[in-house]
């Protein structure tokens, strides 16, 4: 097989995002395989733009195909991602959207962890997260995320922060005929899902789309922030002893296209009928709906040598993401009593519309001897508009005389309308400076239009010690642009914004090794510190609002240990385990809300009679609190999943069973220190239970 044909597998299923052309440039010893020991290595691009081998990366990366997720006991992106060592899934008081924790870097909105799909950030400009409605991501779609832990500001940009997540989406390659497939499950959960492709021919094209519906898990609170305001009103309003609100439908949908060096996607989210989880400010609300619908487009060319040794990728994308409220939602229920009587409940409902238009030019130059040369350019232009809010409550919490009012484009409305534009430049050279040794500098400067500007440097020196030693030492720097809701925000019942903020800054230092003792066992290892300044949280100020400001100082490090172990043809085992320590340097203490030590492991087997088994152990452990917290540490916990795939039941036809949290563990996350109360959910946030999903899937 020659070399273009070797590329191509490589490149086959790699993400655009990494700002990376096809290039055949390498010294690395992939020329010298064949495409059956080829098919065995795990190649990566997000780390450096080219792709790599992923113990020689130039970042601390975790690959999961779709391969990995068929054999994991998963049933949603949230999910998988726990299996990432060092990366933690917990919730947030807002519709219990997930926060991806990295290495104990969060806040409440979790917007230090970038995640992309198909390489294009699905950043929300009014909150500088994912969107509070965002509720998880099906798999079936799912062809491979790759997972940065670190800093990756130096190619990504603003909110590389902690780490970057890249979700790609199933092409033309990977799906060649048609699948379609049923699910039913535990919470009264329905699935159904259909996916059809081509890879002949001049034009190909992909198609994917899933649908769910569920009660959710409706785990129990004992203790909510009404409670409290009960003992001290008199009233019996609280919902509480109930159940966290987790109902959900969705709707996935993925389109791809390509032609010669053109590729098109299409993309759509659909989120309905989505539950309060807690409740918005942690009293239970039985009636409040969300509902978000998100697009993506996004059109990209790839100019091979357009002139010698000089290539380009030209990429333009829309996105657009919106919050509605489908039902009232009763910050307080009904009957509470605050500075007047509520008979209906303390309602608001935000809501508001956004839109990105993004333009990027990124290049390779591979016309100097051992040299790699990236250089990459482009805008962003971002727009909150239709900021929309109803609500029975005046500023001053009385009840307002004409009961639910729309405040829209007034001075009361919950976040002002404001765009942002944003502009970067990159240079990148990897330098392959003798044989055995690589060299991987980087720059990236990046100006916006309400804040300012920030330069983001990185190094990354690798050393292929022998054939199966590898060390590499990284440097990197990432800034966190504050959202619009942290700057702006003037008439929030319980957050007030801040003008005067700074970026987020870290600066990262991390020691990697990966060694292959022998064809079935790969070891990897790795330590890390880092340093913040400028760390962005909602500070109390009295009166029962917070307010987003520049709190000081974090450090934080900590190590992670993976083994992947092929014990024959019929047995694999993976494990890993993760340890981070993260303090504020204010007072010395542990930041909490995050897990000090996780421990995940998991055995396959491939019976190799189309039955294929699997068994997870995930074990986390306790989780300090912060500061302002004075309850114990949140319990330690394990879990217990089983995966059983019986394949070509009937011809064309497979059968899946996933049984998650076998013992029916309590699995509890810890609830932050209340917003209107010190600790509103003492009790802290309660987890899915035993959880059984049975799916059938057929190929034609």
């Amino acid at each position: 097989m020659n070399k273009l044909k070797i590329l191509t597998l490589l490149m086959a299923g790699l993400p655009t995002a990494a700002h990376g052309v096809n290039d055949d440039f390498s010294d690395d010893g992939l020329w010298d395989l064949s495409p059956e020991e080829l098919g065995q290595i795990r190649v990566t691009s997000i780390a450096s733009g080219t792709p790599t081998p992923l113990d020689k990366a130039a970042a601390i990366t975790t690959v999961i195909t779709a391969n990995d997720i068929e054999a994991m006991a998963a049933t949603d992106l949230d999910e998988v991602l726990e299996t990432v060592p060092g990366l933690h899934v917990t919730r947030s008081q807002l519709a219990y959207a997930p926060r991806y924790v990295i290495r104990g870097i969060a806040s409440a909105n979790n917007p230090q962890t970038l995640v992309l799909i198909n390489g294009i950030p699905v950043t929300n400009l009014a909150l500088g997260n994912r969107g509070n409605v965002w509720a998880g991501m099906p798999l079936k779609s799912i062809a491979k995320i790759e997972v940065i832990r670190g800093p990756g500001s130096a190619l990504y940009g603003a909110d590389a922060f902690a780490g970057v997540i890249n979700i790609q989406t199933k092409g033309p390659e990977d799906i060649d005929n048609l699948k379609v497939g049923v699910g039913y499950g535990s919470f009264d959960t329905k699935s159904s899902w259909f996916q059809f492709g081509s890879n002949e021919g001049p034009v190909k094209f992909a198609a994917s789309v899933e649908y769910e519906t569920t009660d959710g898990h409706q785990g129990k609170i004992g203790e909510d922030a009404q409670t409290l305001n009960d003992q001290n009103t008199g009233t019996s309003a609280s919902n509480a002893p109930g159940p966290v609100n987790t109902m959900r439908d969705s709707v996935e949908a993925r389109f791809e296209v390509g032609y010669d060096d053109i590729t098109v996607r299409l993309g759509y989210q659909g989120r309905y009928n989505i539950g309060t989880g807690p409740g918005l400010i942690e009293a239970i609300d039985n009636n409040g709906r969300f509902a978000s619908n998100r697009y993506n487009f996004d059109i990209t060319h790839q100019a091979d040598e357009i002139i010698e040794d000089f290539s380009v990728v030209t990429q333009l994308s829309y996105y657009q993401d919106s919050q509605e409220v489908e039902e009232n939602v009763q910050l307080f229920p009904p009957g509470t009593l605050l500075a007047g009587t509520f008979p209906d409940g303390f309602i608001g409902n935000p809501g508001y519309k956004e839109e990105i238009v993004r333009l990027n030019f990124n290049s390779l130059y591979k016309g100097f001897d051992a040299h790699l040369v990236r250089i990459g350019v482009g805008a962003s232009w971002g727009d909150v508009y239709e900021v929309t809010e109803s609500k029975n409550f005046n500023p001053d919490f009385t009840p307002k005389p004409g009961g639910i009012t729309s405040v829209d484009d007034t001075d009361e409305v919950w976040l002002p309308e404001k765009d942002r534009t944003s502009y970067f430049v990159y240079l990148q050279d990897e330098w392959k400076f003798a044989q055995d040794w690589q060299l991987i500098s980087g720059v990236r400067y990046d100006y916006y239009s309400d804040f300012g500007d920030t330069t983001n440097p990185r190094l990354s020196l690798i050393w292929a010690a022998t054939d199966d030693l590898t060390a590499k030492l990284l440097y990197g720097r990432a800034f966190r642009a504050p959202s619009i809701e942290e700057l702006f925000v003037t008439s929030n019942p319980v957050t007030l914004g801040n003008q005067d903020l700074s970026p987020e800054i870290i600066d990262s230092y991390e020691l990697g090794i990966a060694y292959q003792v022998n064809k079935q066992i790969l070891l990897s290892a790795n330590i890390f510190h880092y340093e913040i300044k400028d760390f962005i949280n909602f500070v109390d100020i009295g009166n029962n609002r917070r307010q987003a400001q520049n709190i000081g100082t974090r450090s934080g490090q900590g190590g992670e240990l993976e083994l992947s172990y092929e014990v024959n043809d019929q047995i694999m085992l993976v494990s890993n385990y993760a340890y981070q320590k993260s303090t504020d340097k204010r007072t010395e203490e542990d930041v909490g809300s995050a897990p000090n030590h996780q421990l995940y492991a998991r055995v396959q087997f491939d019976t190799q009679k189309n039955v294929l088994f699997s068994a997870e152990v995930n074990w986390v452990g306790e989780q300090s609190r912060a500061a302002n917290d004075d309850r114990d540490p949140t319990p330690s916990y394990t879990t217990i999943d089983l995966k059983y795939t019986q394949q070509n039941l009937l011809q064309g036809m497979d059968l899946i069973l996933t049984l998650r949290n076998l013992s029916d563990k309590d699995v509890r996350e810890p609830s932050p220190a209340g917003t209107i109360t010190p600790t509103a959910i003492p009790g802290d946030y309660p987890m899915v239970g035993r959880s059984l999903l049975a799916e059938i899937e057929y190929s034609f």
